[in-house]
């Protein structure tokens, strides 16, 4: 038996996959991915400069360095979640391939 679909039922389709599509697209945007771990790592590292010793500082020639490196990897994590934030990608419109994936048949 075959179905008939109308075309208001094929826009709704149409209108859900894009939905979805911008979705993952936001998702799994590399900027979150990377600022994240920027961030989670440089609340790790910050947290052993805070708690270093002595002879740690002494070690890197009284710096510091996971004081430092810790606040500049949150820094960095930080810069990416922004810039995801203020500069959201927009999914490409469906039915258009990048010039680049053309086959050859």
């Amino acid at each position: 038996m075959s179905e008939f679909y109308s075309e208001k039922d094929v826009q709704r389709e149409v209108t859900e996959l894009q939905g979805k599509s911008a979705t993952a697209a936001r998702l799994f945007d590399i900027r979150r991915i990377i600022g994240g771990l920027f961030v989670v790592y440089g609340v790790i590292v910050t947290i052993a400069g805070f708690t270093a010793s002595d002879a740690d500082i002494d070690k890197a020639e009284g710096v510091n360095i996971n004081l430092w490196t810790g606040l500049g990897m949150l820094a960095l994590g930080l810069f990416f979640l922004v810039w995801l934030k203020l500069r959201p990608v927009a999914p490409p419109p469906p039915g258009l391939e990048p010039e680049g994936d053309e086959r050859v048949e």
